[in-house]
């Protein structure tokens, strides 16, 4: 049994997300018509539910486990998912096509768009007005992440620290809005995050990930900057200029691999899940929050 699901018996857990597929579900199709139906593709391809799971283990004993808030949250990152598909020009998504090439990218537009106002909308029905603050901040630094992201491609002089800024505003800030939106701590999620988001660029570099459906080197053809590339376009310069858009990519990533790049970003993904770990204390569910920071950058995709 992987980490993943052995943290999938904590008690209860089971039929909260039971709950909270009935209430994607239903938030989805709230609205007729060819958004939706885009929506729900994007729903019945599945995934890993990281961050209703971080809302369910994250609530504080005594409390019940917010459900809507894992609904939100879950909603805010496949809309994500939709737009950067677009944005990249990515054709499949988890082994699938993605929703901008099976439907064309009006339809994943305004897809994404609608999943993004029902997590809105389902968030501010419950009244709590920091839940939607709590939320709106991580949408934001999503679309800030992304803005970033976008004017460091074909950079291998970005730096380090920039990197790792786009991390947490990608990734990192999403963790932390699951965290804090069940009454955890965001700085675990924030942490957890970006550990999450370095090793994804790690497999990136290692091979084909399953979970998105992209093969290897997707970073590298696109002139993305992540940990490893940039550590080892510091060392070969036959990296650094595939990197910056030049037409040798062939053999680039064996290249990558034979710097030392890759065991060096594990090591940094590491100390990052180690720090998510030191900002536990007295949670209802602190065995399994630390198995998930060992879970996510120990895994193959």
């Amino acid at each position: 049994m992987s980490p993943l699901a052995e943290i999938r018996e904590a008690p209860g857990l089971e039929g909260y997300l039971g709950d909270l597929e009935e209430r994607l579900e239903l938030a989805v199709g709230a609205y007729r018509g060819v958004v939706a139906e885009v929506g729900a593709e994007a729903l019945a391809a599945g995934g890993k539910r990281l961050r209703p799971l971080l809302v369910y283990l994250s609530t504080p004993p005594g409390a019940p486990p917010p459900v809507v808030a894992g609904v939100a949250v879950e909603l805010v990152h496949l809309a994500t998912l939709m737009h950067d598909d677009l944005i990249d020009g990515a054709h499949l998504r988890r082994g699938h096509a993605s929703a901008w090439s099976a439907h064309g990218p009006e339809a994943a537009r305004a897809a994404g768009d609608y999943l993004f106002a029902r997590a809105f909308a389902e968030i501010a029905a419950t009244g709590d007005a920091r839940a939607v603050a709590v939320l709106a901040n991580a949408t934001l630094c999503l679309a800030r992440g992304e803005a970033l992201q976008r004017s460091q491609r074909f950079d291998p002089d970005t730096t380090i620290d920039a990197y790792l800024e786009r991390c947490t505003l990608k990734t990192g800030k999403l963790f932390e809005a699951a965290c804090r939106l069940a009454g955890g701590s965001g700085s675990f999620g924030l942490a957890l995050g970006v550990a999450f988001q370095i090793t994804d660029d790690i497999l990136d570099c290692s091979g084909v990930t399953i979970e998105t459906g992209k093969i290897a080197g997707t970073d590298l053809r696109e002139g993305t900057p992540t940990l490893p590339l940039l550590l080892a376009a510091h060392r070969d310069e036959a990296v650094r200029g595939a990197l910056a858009g030049g037409s040798q990519l062939e053999g680039a990533l064996l290249r990558v691999a034979s710097t030392g790049a890759i065991e060096e970003s594990r090591e940094v993904a590491l100390a990052y899940a180690r720090a998510a770990r030191a900002c536990l204390n007295g949670e209802l569910h602190r065995e399994e929050l630390e198995s998930l920071t060992y879970a996510v950058v120990d895994r193959e995709h």
